[in-house]
């Protein structure tokens, strides 16, 4: 792996990003990874490293299981990317993570032990599943639009008192829509007319990052009082304000705040880099968030760690 950058930031994936096999090549390569998914498991109840390695799929899609599997993934890829690769490890300054993500960042930045992390993402996908059942709803990332035209076209597919707008605003040309069923029944039609290229609905139970999750806040929110949250070692850019924070204060109510709002991640990258981090590290699974560093900022370095190379 070559990933030689003198200010690098590390970035933790969010929901859609699961897949079965995930975790499975660090903890059959590298037994801190599988230390961490037995710790994780007895905290959860069942089995999660067995659950990521095999699936089925739709099982692992489930939001009270794909947020502790994504987390533990992250962590565990960040624990042995430090230990393979201490020298540009100690040279993180700054971390962010997707939505989901956001916690795996604050667990890697010293903000939550790793226990308290699993405890408080599996009451985030319980509490967010419950207001998921609660309204049929949904998520539908949008292709090619910018997002006054986006919000345009929300508006347009709206009726009577439905809610339908911006939720991931991911990177240029690649923004997730949030809302009623309903609503985004309508969407594809009026976004291609509207000069989409493609209309592409998301794999997620309900309308993350919209007031439809507000019933999650108080559950959130008294979770996040009975943790202890320390001050991070570096900065956790929050999905809320794409601001840098390391006050437990401050952390804490931006996490609870985090599922009603939109998620500002071409901004947080944007403010990150304006903030001198030169290159980014993705720790878990997939490519997603590489993706949106390179239609962010092209020539930006950016490395991956966590699938089997």
């Amino acid at each position: 792996m070559s990933f030689d950058v003198t200010s690098p930031g590390i970035l933790f994936p969010g929901q859609g990003a699961q897949v079965p096999g995930m975790g499975t090549w660090l903890c059959e390569n590298y037994p801190s990874a599988n230390d961490l998914f037995d710790r994780a498991g007895e905290v959860l109840g069942y089995d999660l490293k067995k659950l990521c390695a095999e699936g089925p799929a739709g099982k692992l899609n489930e939001t009270v299981h794909c947020q502790p599997a994504l987390f533990v993934t992250g962590v565990a890829a960040a624990e042995v990317y430090s230990e393979l690769h201490g020298d540009v490890a100690s040279k993180i300054r700054s971390a962010a993570g997707l939505s989901l993500g956001e916690y795996t960042a604050v667990c890697f930045a010293g903000g939550l032990s790793f226990e308290d992390g699993v405890r408080l993402v599996q009451k985030r996908g319980e509490a967010m599943q419950a207001c998921a059942d609660a309204i049929p709803s949904g998520m539908s990332s949008v292709l090619g639009l910018d997002l006054e035209r986006l919000d345009t076209v929300c508006a347009e597919c709206r009726q009577d008192d439905e809610i339908l707008r911006p939720a991931n605003l991911l990177c240029p040309g690649n923004i997730a829509v949030s809302g009623h069923q309903s609503a985004l029944d309508r969407l594809e039609p009026i976004a291609m007319a509207a000069g989409a290229m493609k209309v592409v609905p998301l794999s997620v139970a309900g309308a993350f990052h919209t007031p439809l999750m507000q019933d999650a806040v108080g559950t959130l929110s008294e979770a996040l009082a009975n943790v202890e949250i320390k001050a991070t070692r570096i900065p956790v850019y929050s999905n809320v304000d794409a601001m840098p924070h390391t006050d437990p204060a401050e952390i804490r109510d931006l996490l609870a705040r985090q599922v009603v709002n939109p998620v500002l991640w071409e901004a947080s990258i944007s403010r990150m880099l304006e903030d001198g981090v030169n290159g980014f590290l993705e720790a878990g699974t997939g490519r997603v968030l590489r993706g949106t560093i390179k239609r962010i900022a092209r020539k930006t370095p950016c490395d991956g760690f966590g699938d089997q190379p």
